[in-house]
């Protein structure tokens, strides 16, 4: 048998999750919690469910002190102190006085968060801040769930019973991978230096980043972050902030209602935070992404560059769903909606995307080739034509 996660606590640390700034602040949140340095590593059934067992029963560390050191360009450093919440949280928004200009091409930054733990240690651990660069024009705001990461876990309660070792005893390499995601989210994001190849991870100093900012929204715990975070670097997939949820035992945050209103309320606050942006949206049909993405569609006028949704469920779209495909086309947002990546991987691979522009190339092509099943049967995928 499995030895208890509770019985394996660790020393008191802080977890940074990856944080992001415009010119004028920088947002980063972090965990306290009672834990070892994730490893991801597969050995047996019952050690792996073990190690999912422990993500999700943290032991959060209220009213832990921590500092985050952030030194400016020109050589000056800038410190915030915050102390955790009941649930473990800190969360820093850290005023940039002067302005910090933002680099002409998108990367990553390096800060450090500092904590002293009870018995009067101290810790500190590297947190990585995403920039935008000034120059570019387009960033992603992508959904993990179904739209990179396989689960399984879509549709009746058979298919989760069928399906739930993936979530409770896989590792990050057992996962399976969206069909064709690294190579359509290598082009959509585009690769340093115009490379084919996968970015590196983040283990330097300045690691490097896609050209486009690539954002994840998704519904599931803090807990995960590190999960995740591993598998897309396992994958080859671009790595950026991560907004997941604080899953509670409340109307707030249980329920197919709080997955919509996380995405909204969260897509709201990076277009809001980088409003010379324009920002792709990726999505799948199991979660009402297409509800969102109409919404802020309508809301934000002339700043979504396209929609993407991967077809999952073999259910025909609601009439909410289809009033917000309607929205979408109103708005003239270019629109793909088919269940394989690979339909826009032959595209890419044949135009060579530049790095700035050429998306809806990408949709119009993608439409084209794309296959979505429904109601039993393939239907093209449909895109609009209007320029962006």
């Amino acid at each position: 048998m499995p030895v208890s996660p509770l019985s394996r606590r660790g020393p008191v640390r802080v977890q940074p999750f990856f944080g992001y700034r415009n010119a004028e602040r920088l947002y980063l949140n972090a965990r306290a919690i009672c834990s070892r340095e994730q490893v991801f590593e597969r050995r047996s059934f019952w050690r792996d469910f073990a190690t999912m067992v422990g993500q999700y029963l943290s032991k959060e560390v209220p009213g832990l002190p921590a500092e985050l050191e952030y030194q400016l360009r020109d050589g000056r450093i800038l410190r915030q102190q915050a102390v955790s919440c009941p649930e473990g949280y800190v969360r820093f928004d850290l005023a940039l006085d002067p302005d910090s200009p933002q680099p002409n091409r998108t990367r990553w930054e390096k800060a450090v968060v500092r904590w002293q733990r009870p018995d009067g240690t101290p810790g500190e651990a590297p947190a990585y801040i995403l920039s935008p660069g000034s120059q570019t024009q387009i960033g992603v705001i992508s959904d993990i769930d179904d739209t990179i990461l396989e689960t399984g876990i879509t549709g009746n309660l058979r298919a989760i019973a069928r399906n739930w070792k993936r979530v409770m005893a896989q590792m990050p390499s057992e996962r399976i991978l969206v069909p064709g995601a690294t190579a359509f989210y290598a082009a959509i994001g585009g690769n340093p230096a115009g490379s084919r190849e996968p970015a590196a991870a983040i283990d330097a100093l300045i690691p490097k980043a896609r050209i486009r900012p690539v954002f994840y929204v998704s519904s599931s715990p803090w807990n995960l972050f590190s999960y995740l975070v591993t598998f897309k670097r396992d994958r080859g997939l671009p790595l950026g902030p991560v907004m997941l949820r604080d899953w509670g035992f409340n109307r707030r945050t249980l329920g197919k209602e709080s997955h919509g209103s996380h995405k909204l309320e969260t897509i709201e606050t990076i277009l809001k935070t980088f409003p010379d942006l324009r920002f792709a949206l990726i999505g799948d049909d199991t979660q009402k992404d297409l509800v969102a993405f109409g919404s802020i569609a309508a809301a934000y006028p002339g700043r979504i560059a396209a929609v993407f949704i991967r077809a999952v469920s073999d259910e025909p779209l609601c009439e909410e769903e289809l009033r917000a495909k309607d929205i979408i086309a109103e708005a003239g947002v270019p629109f793909w909606f088919g269940n394989d990546y690979r339909a826009a991987e032959s595209f890419l691979e044949s135009a060579g995307l530049d790095c700035e522009g050429e998306v809806e190339r990408l949709v119009r092509s993608a439409s084209k080739t794309g296959r979505c099943k429904r109601e039993g049967s393939y239907k093209s995928s449909s895109a609009s034509t209007e320029p962006m």
